[in-house]
């Protein structure tokens, strides 16, 4: 496919595919593939790419690529033609890279769980067999966003799916595990929030002094492992 727009006059819109939940392993293989392609060009001016689900927003800056030899004219028809240049050429099927899951600890303790009883009441389930459930799944990073380092993950069993809140709240704390529809979630920083929340990571999720400074990236895989908590609080001093 790879359909390329416009966003804005600084960033192109790589489409390749139309559909993500028919097929999400495969459509994110493909975007990752399309990620690792273009890097591979050394396109000059391209300054950041960034997958979601079924596309890759490709930053620029114009002024780089005409330093370098591109028109001072339609330089978002240059990038546009080179991207589609790279892409056309011949790459190998993609495929998501074998990895081992990365653990998250989460404590579900009700001072942590805002939305633990409701959801229970929801899906007709204790909250110990929500726990279970929601910690029995592997689950499959699937894009960054919302907030800077949140991870959008697939893979949440069907019995824990359960609409987003009516009324998000104005602020959710920084590590709160979440779960909306089909996805759980991370909140990264605090932030506003709709989502139902039902536990807490003592890990930071994004860190600016870190590097990368987002713990998960797309493609990556992850289990959530039950903590006590005093396991919590270790484990928040020792990240803090």
């Amino acid at each position: 496919m790879n359909e390329i727009t416009p966003l804005g006059d600084s960033a192109l819109v790589v489409r390749v595919a139309d559909d993500f939940e028919g097929a999400p392993e495969k459509t994110l293989a493909r975007v990752l593939q399309t990620i690792n392609q273009i890097e591979e060009a050394g396109i000059p001016g391209i300054i950041e790419l960034a997958p979601a689900y079924t596309t890759v927003a490709v930053f620029v800056d114009p002024l780089r690529a005409i330093a370098d030899g591109a028109p001072t004219k339609g330089a978002l028809e240059w990038f546009s033609d080179r991207i589609r240049t790279t892409l056309s050429e011949r790459a190998r099927r993609p495929s998501l890279p074998a990895s081992t899951p990365i653990e998250i600890p989460v404590c579900y303790d009700a001072d942590f769980a805002f939305d633990l009883a409701d959801v229970s009441r929801q899906t007709r389930r204790s909250s110990a067999e929500i726990i279970e459930l929601h910690c029995g799944a592997e689950y499959l990073v699937n894009c960054i966003g919302f907030t800077p380092g949140f991870p959008y993950l697939s893979g949440l069993p069907n019995e824990l799916n359960v609409p987003r809140r009516a009324s998000p709240r104005k602020e959710v704390p920084a590590g709160s595990v979440a779960i909306g529809g089909k996805q759980t979630g991370i909140y990264s920083v605090s932030s506003p929030g709709g989502w139902n929340i039902i536990g807490r990571t003592p890990l930071r999720i994004f860190d600016p002094a870190n590097e990368p400074p987002a713990l998960l990236r797309a493609g990556e895989r992850v289990r959530f492992r039950p903590v006590s908590r005093e396991e919590f609080e270790s484990v928040s001093r020792c990240s803090s």
